[in-house]
């Protein structure tokens, strides 16, 4: 089934939403991150963490659901198909890699900074779990960003075809 021209850049603007909505997301914890580790108040630290993790709950799981059902429709239903080219490939790698911590790193590391946090009341205890989250932020920024370029510029052409012999 091949898609009419209207229904595929409307799919294509659905697509770019959800992926522009992961990478507001994780802008968005990148800046929280930063001032939750510069700051010396943790009530600011606590709510830091708390947003964190409202949005691992809420909106970093319907953007990662949403762009990734739009891709399989546009693999599916585009002539870029699943394995055609080894830009969407690579793509796809990374996208089931961006799920799982998307869905499950970022809730579990918002929570455990925030246990952790209320638990000891001090701010100072938390620097490996900081920095597994920090780790986790610049991991999703840079994959969403490359993911944006290979977009883009679709580099590495199709797949050889292979002969039957």
């Amino acid at each position: 089934m091949k898609l009419s021209m209207t229904a595929r850049r409307g799919l294509i603007t659905l697509h770019i939403l959800f992926a522009a909505i992961m990478l507001g997301n994780m802008t968005t914890f990148l800046i929280l991150s930063i001032t939750s580790a510069t700051t010396d108040d943790v009530s600011v630290m606590k709510s830091c963490y708390a947003i964190m993790h409202v949005l691992s709950k809420t909106s970093i799981k319907a953007a990662t659901i949403g762009t990734t059902i739009t891709g399989i429709l546009l693999s599916l239903w585009t002539k870029w198909g699943f394995f055609k080219f080894k830009w969407v490939i690579v793509k796809e790698v990374l996208t089931v890699f961006l799920i799982v911590l998307n869905i499950w790193g970022m809730y579990g590391l918002t929570l455990n900074n925030l246990q952790e946090l209320t638990v000891t009341g001090n701010g100072y205890n938390l620097s490996e779990s900081q920095l597994t989250l920090w780790a986790g932020v610049i991991i999703q920024l840079i994959s969403l960003i490359f993911i944006f370029g290979i977009s883009v510029f679709k580099p590495w052409g199709q797949r050889k075809k292979r002969l039957n012999k």
